[in-house]
């Protein structure tokens, strides 16, 4: 027998007046046509929904208010949860804390002595706190709506505010601003110069101006059996890889050049090693000596005085006698992994041009999305690359040695002076001497070498202040590659934003003007991030953090110009060994070329690429991450947020906003959590 069927009449009446004697409805609410189930969830969820809202008009226009009782329970139920978030709020900040002291790294030995900007910075951040301890008590007791005068100072702190407005106007505000305007000038050169070499670089992309050879050398390998193609037309190249204590890198630097697409009688591989390690010696020895089995013409070099760093390493392998046989030198650092038809591409060049001297190519990033240090570097050297090289290359055949993946004739070193000890920036040197000489330089964008950025700030920070003091060294006899280098940005980067835009904030008769503060930047930092279209998202974070580095380069620039202890310190840019064969067979995948992805993978099948992913990882593994604290961006930190509330009593909205971020920016740099962290 079959069951009734529902009654959804008697089951909705239900709902309805069990409803109204809770005072969830109104006796004239409208009569629901849904079934029983459907009309009590809509019942339920318009009354949860309806609670603390006005009812709608009914006998006879009056209105009927919510039961007090669910008002009561609702206000009830807010209230506890925010007690319960204010009261977590301790204990959330105590594990913070906790959190960050476990990562924080304490220093057991004697600290580092401060540095002369670092005490400037101590300085002017006492100072920035006395001011705005003054500033707070003028705006409470009224005194920037109404100044107290000079004469009628009654109490001793209203004497002090009265000294002080005048100190400020007579002999403080004029000097910063004239220094304001100045940065300002200089600003705007800048911004004019990168407007010009960005508007050369859509001419080139427009025009598809690129290099040309007027030779091409075919594939190593199809020399076999062909006799109508003669070795001997192959020029001799010498490739040399400088590295000191590169454990984690050195097997696949080695293995990258050593499979070069080039006749194996017409190359000879120096593996220049200054390492002190002497494991590291062994296991580098040991790399060399499996090529050579395999009939590679490879060999080892070490001195035993280290003098000179890089520039004294590549001295001492060029006055070797065997040098002279060789027409053309190529250059790779420990972590760069040049393509096996890097020469194929590079040495044409060469032919029919004799007055060219360098070929430089492109690099290009295995780790650039690592993490948002990473990012940041990629933008930068993307435009390098794309738009100052570039065009630099192609419009006046001159720009900056990169100090790697680039290939030399040897008789424009030797011309030029050679390798010179006097400098960190031995690149830099040999490119001005080698212009001035008379030499030209060809830039090809198109052929990348794979290498690796710093993915921590303290390896970023030390690498930044060796290219920035060096430079420096040169001064007095590089001039013009002075301003080329565009060292002048980081004087008036760190001068207008970190120093006189907080002080402006306690000068109000010095001013910045609000398009000096945010909107020319804004379009600087979009015309920067154009070769890297994928890292627009990261715009505001690259202006922000190209500020705070102004810091470090300012430092360095400073250290150099003037030779302090710090200016001649040369430490390796540590690597992590990013570029395994899996790492650079998936970086290949992603990139547009196939025919460098088919010679990736011929290479590894035919020399053994596969031995290069034997690195010790585990031990990295094992290591524990920890923090480090910067002070003089700590001290930077706390002197632009100072300034930030200084603004808000005088109502600047976006130079508030600017100090306000750009202050948090410096806390996370100086905290050290951005990149990786020091293990």
């Amino acid at each position: 027998m079959a069951p009734p069927p529902p009654n959804y009449e008697f089951q909705e009446w239900w709902n309805k007046e069990r409803l109204k004697a809770h005072g969830f409805l109104s006796p004239s609410a409208p009569h629901s046509p849904l079934p029983a189930t459907a009309a009590g969830y809509a019942s339920f969820d318009s009354t949860a929904v309806e609670i603390g809202t006005p009812t709608t008009p009914a006998d006879g226009g009056k209105f009927r208010g919510r039961s007090p009782r669910q008002l009561s329970w609702f206000l009830l139920l807010r209230l506890l949860g925010s007690a319960l978030l204010l009261a977590s709020l301790p204990s959330r900040l105590f594990g913070l804390l906790r959190t960050a002291a476990r990562r924080i790294s304490t220093l057991t030995h004697r600290p580092a002595p401060a540095s002369r900007l670092y005490r400037l910075i101590r300085g002017f951040l006492v100072l920035a706190i006395l001011l705005l301890v003054l500033e707070l008590i003028a705006y409470f007791k009224g005194w920037h709506f109404n100044p107290p005068s000079y004469a009628s100072s009654a109490e001793a702190l209203e004497f002090i505010y009265a000294n002080w407005l005048m100190i400020r106007v007579t002999y403080l505000a004029p000097p910063v601003q004239a220094l304001a305007n100045m940065c300002i000038v200089l600003f705007l050169v800048q911004s004019v110069d990168r407007l010009v070499l960005t508007i050369g670089c859509f001419y080139i992309r427009l025009r598809g101006l690129k290099p040309v050879s007027l030779v091409e050398y075919g594939s190593a390998g199809d020399l076999e059996g062909a006799n109508t193609i003669n070795v001997d037309e192959y020029p001799m190249v010498l490739l040399q890889i400088p590295m000191c204590n590169e454990r984690e890198v050195y097997q696949q630097s080695i293995a990258a050049v050593c499979i070069q697409d080039w006749p194996r009688e017409r190359m000879l591989v120096q593996v220049l090693d200054d390492s002190d390690d002497v494991e590291v010696q062994r296991l580098i020895n040991t790399e060399v000596q499996k090529w050579q089995q395999k009939g590679v013409h490879i060999i080892y070099r070490h001195r035993l005085i280290r003098t000179g760093y890089k520039a004294g390493n590549l001295k001492s392998a060029m006055n070797c006698d065997y040098v002279k046989d060789y027409e053309f030198v190529a250059i790779f650092d420990a972590d760069f992994q040049p393509a096996p038809d890097f020469l194929r591409k590079t040495i044409p060049h060469f032919k029919g041009n004799d007055d060219v001297a360098l070929v430089q190519a492109r690099w290009s990033f295995v780790n650039k999305d690592e993490n948002l240090l990473t990012r940041l570097q990629n933008i930068n050297l993307s435009f390098h690359f794309e738009v100052e090289q570039q065009v630099n290359g192609i419009f006046i055949n001159f720009f900056g040695f990169n100090g790697t993946a680039g290939v030399w004739r040897i008789k424009a070193l030797e011309e030029s002076g050679g390798w010179l000890e006097r400098t960190t920036v031995e690149d830099m040197d040999i490119a001005v001497r080698a212009h001035l000489c008379g030499w030209k330089f060809v830039f090809l964008n198109d052929v990348k070498c794979l290498c690796e950025l710093p993915e921590s700030y303290e390896a970023y920070k030390k690498q930044q202040h060796r290219w920035h003091s060096g430079p420096m060294q040169l001064f007095r006899l590089c001039f013009f590659d002075i301003l080329h280098a565009k060292l002048i940005l980081p004087f008036y980067s760190f001068t207008l934003f970190c120093i006189i835009l907080p002080l402006s904030m306690f000068l109000p008769e010095a001013h910045l003007p609000a398009w000096v503060v945010c909107y020319v930047p804004g379009i600087m930092s979009v015309m920067s991030i154009l070769p890297a279209p994928k890292s627009f998202p990261f715009i505001v974070p690259y202006l922000l953090f190209e500020n705070t580095m102004s810091v470090t380069k300012f430092h360095a620039m400073i250290s150099g110009l003037f030779k302090f202890g710090s200016s001649y310190e040369w430490i390796v840019t540590k690597k992590l060994g990013r570029s395994s064969e899996a790492d650079l067979v998936a970086y290949i995948q992603k990139d547009p070329e196939p025919i460098v992805e088919s010679s990736i993978h011929r290479s590894s099948s035919e020399s053994g690429l596969t031995e290069l992913n034997k690195l010790d990882v585990t031990k990295k593994a094992g290591k524990a991450k920890m923090n480090r604290l910067y002070r003089k961006e700590l001290a930077l930190a706390i002197i632009l947020l100072i300034a930030s509330v200084r603004s808000l009593l005088s109502a600047q909205g976006i130079h508030f906003y600017f100090l306000l971020f750009q202050g948090i920016t410096f806390l996370a740099v100086g905290l050290d959590l951005i990149g990786e962290q020091v293990s």
